[in-house]
């Protein structure tokens, strides 16, 4: 009996056809939305951990960073990458604490007032935040602090009485709520909008770090920053559990050592930037100038306050955090 030859033309497309259906099958695509430009030292972070992502796991994972809330605002991240619109994203933590109290912990001013305490607290603070995100069906990636926050003002300031009255840029539950300790006017605007809310005069001051400053130009409108070390707030980068439990083992491998070497690489950047950022602010004729013995005690008064309500708010989950951040 004679045999029936395949046509070589016909196998090869077949095998072809194969081959393109196995690669893009194989082939995970991931949304990562950021609030941040492009230049911004978190969003250079990010990019970084994406690339590593892909290289670990030769092409099967690529991810796509949307900075400066392109795809999805800062505010409405955390709820899309919960939702599933975005498989990963980068949060303020800050901005969500009248969600959840815990998420405001490392923006509650002169509580953690350095890189080593910011640390510290981050340390203590990991196993909450792990907790909570499993319960919402999303996990931790990485964290990384922003600069120390300090008082950008359109006016040389003495104390905190001098701040009444000023058309405040609030991003957070904790800068809204110093608005109304000093007798500020809060504005609730995102870094994305806040060169035009300068510009038009909607914002007179803000506390941030000079990383933002400098990447908002804050420079042409505001001359003076204090450095009041307030607090280093972090930014999360979170993903969707449903989406990493959806990878093969190898490439949950490589996200998670991408994450830790991002988050290592994230500190240094932070404190690198730090230094470089305030350097380029004096350059562009802004003072930066220590804070009055008075201005330092009335801003710690606040500080107080508002770790106070923030207790009654929390909990015992938020007296354990303080208590564990506390222990020597």
């Amino acid at each position: 009996m004679k045999r029936r030859l395949f046509p070589l033309t016909a196998l090869a497309a077949a095998l072809t056809l194969a081959v393109a259906t196995g690669a893009a099958s194989a082939q995970t695509k991931w949304d990562l939305p950021a609030g941040y430009p492009v230049t911004n030292f978190h969003t250079v972070n990010l990019t970084e951990f994406a690339n590593d992502v892909d290289k670990a796991t030769g092409g099967k994972l690529k991810i796509t960073v949307h900075a400066n809330g392109s795809l999805f605002k800062a505010p409405e991240i955390k709820r899309a990458v919960q939702g599933g619109q975005a498989q990963a994203g980068e949060i303020l933590l800050a901005n969500f604490q009248n969600e959840w109290q815990l998420f405001g912990a490392d923006g509650l001013p002169f509580l953690a007032d350095s890189y080593d305490e910011s640390v510290k607290l981050y340390k203590v603070q990991k196993p909450f935040l792990e907790n909570k995100l499993a319960e919402q069906g999303m996990a931790l990636l990485y964290a990384v602090p922003w600069p120390p926050q300090g008082i950008y003002v359109k006016k040389p300031i003495a104390s905190g009485a001098d701040l009444k009255g000023v058309k405040w840029r609030a991003y957070s539950p904790a800068t809204a709520r110093i608005a109304e300790l000093v007798g500020a006017q809060p504005v609730t605007i995102q870094q994305a909008e806040l060169s035009q809310a300068l510009a038009t005069g909607v914002v007179e001051s803000y506390m941030s770090s000079g990383s933002t400053g400098f990447d908002t130009k804050t420079y042409e409108h505001i001359k003076y920053w204090y450095d009041t070390q307030a607090w280093l707030p972090k930014n999360a980068v979170i993903v969707n559990k449903a989406a990493f439990d959806a990878l093969d083992a190898p490439s949950k491998a490589a996200l998670l050592k991408a994450a830790a070497d991002a988050e290592v690489r994230g500190l240094a950047a932070s404190k690198k930037t730090n230094t470089e950022s305030l350097d380029k602010l004096r350059a562009n004729g802004m003072n930066i100038v220590a804070p009055s013995a008075q201005l330092k005690a009335d801003m710690k008064k606040v500080g107080d306050v508002m770790l106070k309500e923030w207790l009654e708010k929390a909990g015992p989950d938020g007296k354990a955090l303080v208590d564990a951040f506390n222990k020597p």
